[in-house]
């Protein structure tokens, strides 16, 4: 806690600033060093593309895949250090 109590320490450099505020500071923060998962394909998407189902099972093919990991990964056992 801070000297007052309020509130956390880890605030304390922002409320310190927050009068001097000009904007929102969060365009700034790093980012992640994962870069988002993507789907590629063979051949360039067209207005008129007539595989549209197929690109559409493989983007949901890989979204249930990435689910399940997710789901896999909350079920397995921790291993305790």
């Amino acid at each position: 806690m801070s000297e007052n109590g309020l509130f956390p320490s880890n605030y304390e450099e922002f409320l310190k600033s927050r009068g001097k505020a000009k904007g929102y500071e969060f365009q700034h923060a790093p980012s992640g060093s994962v870069a988002p998962p993507t789907v590629t394909f063979s051949d360039k998407l067209r207005w008129w593309t007539l595989d549209r189902w197929k690109r559409m099972k493989q983007i949901r093919a890989e979204r249930d895949r990435q689910q399940s990991d997710i789901v896999h990964l909350a079920q397995s056992p921790r291993r305790k250090p």
